[in-house]
């Protein structure tokens, strides 16, 4: 699984959450701690905010121990709001397509987790998209596939309900196709003002998120595995969980697929 930090507060340097902190995400790329695989070498990517309304991105297939652009890059930029992501393959090939964040117009998405039988499934939520939505698609990833779905489910309006609606399709197009919905969704994405982030699963065991102040009065971050232990107090966000933060304030509310709502509700 993937390591990935977002931040949203006052300006700062990028290499402050990915290269400075004791367990920064360039660590994490090569000593995970809490994923299945300590070792998180297909690639990088980091997108972030500034004077104009789209997102910056970079992204490469090295590992992000091994790219010296990187870290000078982090060095230089300074932003207010910006997501970065470290990827260990679950399906796709290592290219630079295929790494995360992702973006589409001014917004930018990254996740750690699985479509359980994407290959069985994939052409079903390929076709459900619109041409535009469709031919957005640069990579292979199920990661990818899953942002365009939540973009043509209304995520520029309602990010929980695009969200839910999303994951609702690929519970749906799974028992469409006669195999048991699994799916694992660990994953951030923001328009630039807002920071949304999202933790379920179809088992008991969703992929690990955690918010915490990156600095009293400086910002806050959503990470899925802590980069540093130094006193810094880190809050587990739940299993079924929605995120959202903006530099205000932070909200966690339950989350679940629209098809189970309703059923629920019935």
């Amino acid at each position: 699984m993937c390591r990935w930090a977002a931040y949203l507060g006052d300006a700062i340097f990028l290499e402050d959450v990915i290269a400075a902190p004791s367990h920064s995400l360039i660590v994490q790329s090569h000593g995970a701690k809490e994923a299945k695989s300590p070792t998180n070498a297909d690639g990088f990517g980091v997108a972030w905010y500034g004077d104009r309304p789209e997102p910056g991105l970079y992204r490469d297939v090295l590992p992000a121990w091994s790219d010296t652009n990187l870290r000078s890059l982090g060095r230089q930029i300074k932003s207010g709001l910006f997501l970065a992501h470290v990827r260990a393959s679950t399906g796709g090939a290592t290219s630079r397509a295929n790494c995360h964040p992702f973006v589409s117009g001014r917004w930018s998405f990254m996740h750690n987790g699985q479509i359980g039988g994407f290959e069985k499934i994939r052409r079903a939520l390929e076709n459900s998209l619109s041409d535009t939505l469709f031919d957005q698609i640069e990579g292979s990833t199920d990661s990818e596939l899953f942002f365009q779905l939540m973009m043509g489910e209304g995520l520029s309006d309602d990010p929980y309900g695009a969200v839910s609606r999303a994951t609702s399709r690929v519970l749906e197009a799974a028992r469409g196709a006669g195999i048991e919905p699994s799916l694992k969704l660990t994953a951030a994405f923001s328009d630039g003002r807002a920071l949304h982030a999202v933790r379920y699963a179809t088992d008991e065991h969703a992929p690990t998120l955690y918010t915490g102040a990156f600095a009293k009065g400086v910002g806050r971050c959503i990470v899925s595995e802590p980069f540093d232990r130094d006193g810094r107090i880190w809050h587990e966000i739940p299993q079924s969980s929605f995120v959202t933060m903006t530099r205000d304030s932070t909200s966690i509310k339950p989350f679940a697929p629209a098809a189970i709502q309703l059923a629920l509700a019935g």
